[in-house]
């Protein structure tokens, strides 16, 4: 059977910017980032070290809690930066962000980790890999 192309068939594909893609893949991260820590509460034992002062072998201080909201507000800026700065320092930044999450994704899984957590990192470190991929792939204007 043969099937004519037509204009009701033809799906459109609209070019997406590199700062959505980037900014979208940003906003990925943190849903996976976020929920994680959300699903850890839910291991056995975690609100008790919790309750007890204790994050892993980090006594929960304000120390802790500012280093722990930055690690945190970072990748949340970087949605809105990614797209808002101009594209050579856009480029820059997240090129230097990624590159500097990917080990400290990894660092995450020190100490008891459970298959979700081993997957959700596989799935941060690829999206910050396509991260560096657009930043360093970013269009060059034509003069």
């Amino acid at each position: 059977m043969n099937i004519q192309k037509t204009t009701q068939n033809v799906l459109e594909d609209i070019k997406i910017h590199v700062k959505l893609k980037i900014a979208s893949l940003w906003t990925s991260f943190m849903f996976l980032y976020i929920y994680v820590d959300y699903f850890h509460l839910y291991m056995p034992g975690c609100i008790k070290e919790i309750l007890a002062g204790k994050v892993f072998v980090f006594e929960i201080s304000q120390s802790f809690l500012l280093t722990a909201f930055v690690s945190i507000l970072i990748p949340v800026l970087m949605i809105f930066l990614s797209v808002a700065l101009p594209a050579k320092i856009n480029r820059l930044a997240n090129l230097i962000v990624a590159f500097v999450y990917i080990p400290y994704t990894i660092f995450n899984l020190v100490g008891v980790a459970w298959v979700h957590m081993y997957i959700a990192a596989f799935i941060e470190v690829l999206l910050l890999g396509l991260i560096i991929y657009f930043a360093l792939k970013w269009p060059r204007k034509v003069n």
